[in-house]
């Protein structure tokens, strides 16, 4: 992050790639970039420009400039400008020694090379990035040096490996624990620690060989002392050497598309042009070109005589999701560039998407121009296909980063401005966050906590003022199904989901296939991606496969056994909500229930059990009327969390306690607590104190000032409340611990000195947790709490931002790959058919078949179960309607349910004409579950349909 935030970069031609590429970068927050163009915005760049608006091409502004304010407000740290100057062959270079990184785009071939030939000659070298998008077909080249250091090839957090023994051999076997493969692969490196026995290991590097999923060699053990208990092993990532060759000198790549690029290239510079749209003379010179090239070439590469010509015939037109994808790799290569961080491309990188849904004969009469916005794309995919874009109805669920990149190139496509069809419907219940600016683009500062659908779609509008687009804040679940039903669904072409978690995909996915509608679905997380396509008839649904259940710490690991620093971080994320929202809630909850503190006290008194009662009073009695108080209850809790647990921890189980097989009780990875003594010059322990004050002092309505916070740095003790234990006991109370008593004997004293009188002590404010605000203390909060519970377990601690990620539960993003992966998801113009059918007794249907059964007004439980039998050729042996079980046989009393109606079983709404069932049935092989067929839909009160199957 340090070294992108110093980094100067240049950036020529503000078209449609470049535009994406520039977005992306000022997100990821370089130091400055420089725009350059010297072209006037037409109407041309409407369509591929989603910075440019309509009254740029009137006053025909340079297209620099007129991009420059609306990229430099995505984020105010990043000094954007904009260049003018005319960049040709007889240009002085030497202007781009000040820059780190060189991005060309829109710039020909020749002058390519000479600014790639200047870049790779400095010392050191300026990293030099080409890209372009010709029609249908893009590429991407990139030039870091003779010689390129890579700090972290990965970018993955380094793997720690919990041992469970090694071997005295050669080679030496380390073995993990049970049940925790290392996945590493071969050549890594590790070092190891905390190794009970070899302790010669403890700090050493070694180079591994994997052995099997759970162990792997590390060279020659024999000398070392025997190995006891314990010991991590910790993945250390290695730099390595990348190597370059300029432009110049590369252009040997024997792929067909690099042979074709190169015959436009020639193309441009005999004709002075590129090839004219559809025009097969064009094509066919550009092939001849194209076949001379390759016997030029070492390799003497194939061509292949499709991709020259349709890239002949599209090279004028522009693809705006095909310069998404290409933009967000490219825009990734420039951070790999400037960092040193995830291996780089070597050197060539091709994307084509050859069009096969058109007749070559009838291409040119489909693209002519018709000089509106959407020209650019009518070379590429022509009017009609142009047009079925616009009558499209789209609905869009989720609305942050990749939801405000799929509504860029909706606008940029003209999806949904038909003028008689065509709408985009989108939904999302989550207001904008500060941390969501730094790659969902549609959104501003000012912005902030403003709903997400309502502000996207001002925004889109601000793209493509003729989009027709319909914003919701729902959140689409089983309780928003009156807003999105049936009826809602079949009107929808597409349904595209842009989610954060997999159990929305699920349920979207179930109404998707119930209504036989196309899915598309994509996601991100740090620098990877997917998209799906889900078809009717065609593949297979989102639910038809299941990834692994994530992986819940267990219990007591993190209320006594942590191991690793995730788990002292969600144990303060846990405090925190137990301290400042479930308890306050409940405190809360149990005054509305009882107004009166003398009232619950009469209750008690005369043996009422009051749930909850005990809690909330002693909650009451020990409630901080004023900030010093707070920083007291503050202390108290350092105790309790840091010192007291750790003590009656190694009480239970001493150092030295062994298991029944005379192993150590304290070994990896268990570890034993040590109390941590509090010192109040340590700015861990006053940090604590500080932001554990400031969050009672919220939760408890208490004033607090920096001016008294400043007063405690002169202070060198802390008082710390303690129980009087000579105080009286009260008698008489039908309670039974010690502790109920003395919380009754409180709540007594308290209302005879008149301390809760007052309404406002009957209440709290439950805090909610925000991981955003970093002037509320949350964070602060759980930093602090979570790196003392490490020290006292002695677990690495983490850094605000890593302690951040991890509670605030933040995937990791960015708008590189998010621009990627959008673009790629409307670039699917092949999908691969996977079908999942069931067949039993000569009947087979898919998941996306349906079932119709139409009954009457006395229809029974029995009839249709006949009707089902009959009309489809199985044997129901259960229905069920959603989770509710209609039909069991083996449950007590459901037998006699088949002489009920379905319409009493049932129970439609008035509304509904319909329901929807699943009937199982038995399988052909004995001994096999029973299996659900198809949704099964029946309609009431019309003549039952019967027909046998062929």
């Amino acid at each position: 992050m340090q070294k992108m935030a110093q980094s100067h970069v240049f950036l020529s031609g503000i078209g449609g790639l470049g535009v994406e590429i520039a977005k992306n970068i000022i997100l990821a927050g370089v130091k400055a970039l420089t725009v350059h163009d010297t072209k006037h915005c037409t109407k041309w760049d409407l369509g591929i420009n989603f910075f440019i608006h309509e009254d740029d091409v009137t006053s025909q502004r340079n297209r620099a400039e007129a991009t420059l304010p609306r990229i430099a407000e995505l984020n105010p740290y990043v000094h954007v400008a904009a260049s003018t100057v005319p960049l040709d062959e007889t240009t002085d270079l030497s202007f781009l020694k000040h820059y780190q990184c060189v991005i060309l785009t829109e710039v020909s071939l020749l002058l390519q090379k000479k600014i790639n030939d200047f870049c790779h000659s400095q010392q050191p070298p300026v990293k030099f990035i080409s890209a372009d998008v010709y029609g249908v077909c893009s590429r991407l080249f990139c030039d870091f040096g003779d010689e390129f250091e890579v700090l972290d090839s990965t970018g993955e957090e380094p793997k720690e490996i919990f041992i469970s023994n090694i071997t005295q051999s050669n080679p030496g076997i380390v073995t993990c624990l049970e049940n925790h493969p290392h996945r590493l692969e071969t050549g890594q490196f590790l070092t190891f620690r905390e190794v009970n026995g070899m302790s010669c290991l403890n700090g050493s590097t070694h180079q591994i060989t994997v052995v099997s999923p759970y162990s792997f060699s590390i060279g020659d053990t024999s000398g070392m002392e025997p190995y006891l208990h314990g010991g991590i092993a910790v993945q250390v990532k290695m730099p390595k050497m990348c190597y370059f060759v300029s432009l110049l000198l590369s252009q040997q790549a024997p792929l067909q598309i690099h042979v074709a690029m190169l015959a436009l290239n020639h193309f441009q510079e005999n004709f002075g042009r590129r090839p004219n749209i559809g025009c097969l003379q064009d094509a066919e010179e550009m092939l001849k070109i194209a076949m001379s090239i390759s016997e030029t070439l070492e390799n003497k590469p194939q061509v292949n005589g499709d991709v020259v010509k349709w890239l002949s015939r599209t090279a004028q037109g522009f693809l705006p999701p095909l310069a998404a994808a290409v933009g967000g790799v490219a825009s990734q290569e420039v951070l790999k560039a400037v960092t040193g961080k995830f291996s780089p491309l070597q050197q060539w990188w091709y994307y084509h998407e050859v069009p096969d849904y058109l007749e070559v004969s009838c291409f040119c009469l489909l693209c002519l121009h018709r000089g509106d916005r959407y020209d650019a794309l009518r070379a590429c995919i022509g009017d009609s296909l142009c047009q079925k874009l616009h009558d499209l109805n789209v609905f869009l669920v989720g609305c942050g980063a990749i939801g405000c990149e799929m509504l860029k190139n909706f606008a940029l496509l003209g999806v949904g401005t038909g003028q008689d069809k065509g709408l985009v419907t989108i939904t999302d219940p989550d207001l904008i966050e500060k941390s969501n600016l730094n790659r969902q683009f549609l959104f501003r500062p000012h912005h902030i906590q403003k709903p997400k659908s309502y502000t996207a779609a001002e925004a889109t509008l601000n793209i493509n003022p003729y989009i027709k687009i319909d914003s919701d804040i729902n959140k689409v679940c089983p309780a928003t199904e009156n807003t999105y039903s049936d009826e809602f669904y079949t009107k929808q072409d597409v349904i595209v989901t842009a989610l954060d978690n997999v159990e929305a995909r699920r349920y979207i996915d179930s109404r998707c296939v119930a209504n036989l509608r196309p899915l598309i679905d994509s996601g991100t997380m740090g620098t990877k991606g997917h998209t799906e396509v889900i078809v009717p008839h065609l593949t297979e649904s989102y639910n038809s496969h299941r990834d692994p259940p994530e992986e819940e710490i267990p219990f007591c690991t993190l209320k006594s056994f942590p191991a690793a620093i995730e788990h002292t971080i969600q144990w303060a994320r846990d405090k925190f909500e137990s301290s400042f929202s479930h308890k306050p809630s409940l405190f809360n909850k149990f005054w509305q229930t009882y107004p009166s503190a003398e009232e619950v006290l009469q209750r008690i008194k005369s043996g009422e059990s009051l749930e909850g009662c005990f809690h909330v009073i002693k909650t009451l009695s020990r409630r901080p009327r004023s900030w010093t108080q707070c920083v007291e209850l503050a202390r108290v809790k350092f105790e309790k969390y840091f010192g007291h647990k750790a003590l009656q921890l190694l009480h239970s189980f001493p150092l030295d306690t062994r298991l029944k097989d005379g192993s150590l009780f304290w070994q990896s990875p268990k570890r034993p607590p040590f109390p941590v003594k509090f010192e109040f010059n340590d700015p861990l322990h006053y940090g604590f104190i500080v932001s554990t004050a400031k969050l009672f002092a919220t939760v408890y309505c208490v004033p607090f000032t920096e001016k008294v916070i400043q007063t405690l740095t002169h202070c060198t003790h802390l008082q710390v409340v303690q129980t009087d234990e000579t105080a009286r006991k009260p008698d008489h109370i039908p309670v039974s611990s010690e502790d109920e008593r003395n919380a009754v004997f409180q709540l007594e004293k308290s209302i005879l000195s008149n301390e809760v009188l007052e309404t406002a002590d009957l209440q709290m404010k439950p805090i909610s947790f925000e991981k955003d605000d970093d002037s509320n203390g949350h964070i602060d909060f759980v930093t602090a709490a979570s790196n003392l519970r490490a020290k006292m377990y002695n677990i690495e601690p983490a850094d605000r931002f890593k302690t951040k990620r991890i509670a605030g539960k933040i995937i990791p993003a960015i708008a590189t790959a998010t621009a990627a992966v959008s673009g790629l998801v409307r670039l699917i113009f092949k999908m691969c058919i996977s079908f999942c059918y069931c067949f039993l007794n000569g009947i087979s249907f898919t998941i996306w078949d349906r079932w119709t059964i139409y009954g009457k007004e006395d229809f029974t439980l029995l009839d249709f179960i006949n009707a089902v039998r009959e009309k489809y050729g199985i044997e129901p042996t259960m229905v069920v309607q959603g989770v509710k079980m209609l039909y069991v046989p083996v449950m007590p009393g459901h037998i006699k349910r088949l002489k009920l109606t379905m319409q009493k079983l049932v129970k439609p709404s008035a509304d509904k004409k319909y329901v929807d069932l699943t009937v199982s049935f038995a399988p052909e092989t004995d001994g096999e579950e029973d299996l659900p067929g198809p949704p099964v839909r029946y309609y009431f009160g019309r003549e039952c349909k019967l027909s046998k199957l062929p």
